[in-house]
């Protein structure tokens, strides 16, 4: 239970990742370029074999557009990350889910569009632009490497939940609960300080 307690602390995960990422440009940065990377994830994996057909359950194709809509590794991940970000806060969490949906259906009809061949092309090359944005944003602003060199598996699922809280915040002041963001603002500057000593004190040995 503890464990499954762990998984869903949203203040845990989110001072993580905040302390990687204070500065306000990177921020900005992360907040133009973390969606569109799911977007164009998913864009990329809409023509990965589908796990499962309708058709063969009973259903209608129209189920599923015609076949723009795809039951693969795509819409596997769509559903983890939704259930993950509600998992965490029923709030914020619901909003998410409802970006991550909309980036699986919006994918699903951009590639339909598209193309499999162009589509691919389209997502990598987005891939690289949004990605390599990102690592400015930490290399001249932050000036720490990212946060998933050091957890590569919590970054990734909780990139797109921090922007998105971080917009709520900005915008509308909500909190998941009061005092959140007193809490986390205390552990990342707690956090960074400690960066900072270690950093500190290896370049001094050197």
């Amino acid at each position: 239970m503890s464990r499954m307690m762990g998984l869903f602390d949203l203040e845990k995960h989110f001072a993580f990742y905040g302390a990687y990422h204070s500065n306000p440009i990177n921020i900005l940065i992360h907040i133009i370029f973390v969606w569109p990377i799911v977007f164009s994830a998913l864009l990329l994996l809409h023509s990965s074999t589908p796990i499962f057909d309708p058709s063969q359950l009973g259903f209608s194709q129209s189920l599923t557009l015609d076949g723009v809509l795809r039951f693969n590794v795509g819409f596997i991940f769509t559903l983890i990350y939704a259930l993950f970000y509600i998992g965490l806060d029923k709030k914020s969490g619901f909003v998410a889910a409802l970006m991550c949906f909309s980036c699986w259906v919006g994918s699903s009809f951009l590639a339909a569009r598209l193309g499999s061949s162009l589509a691919f092309k389209v997502g990598l090359a987005s891939q690289l632009l949004c990605w390599t944005g990102q690592f400015v944003g930490h290399g001249v602003f932050e000036k720490r490497a990212p946060a998933l060199l050091d957890n590569l598996l919590q970054a990734f699922l909780m990139a797109p939940f921090f922007v998105l809280l971080e917009v709520l915040q900005s915008v509308f002041g909500y909190e998941p609960y009061p005092g959140f963001q007193a809490r986390v603002n205390a552990k990342v500057e707690s956090d960074i300080k400690e960066y900072r000593a270690k950093k500190q004190k290896k370049n001094k040995i050197t």
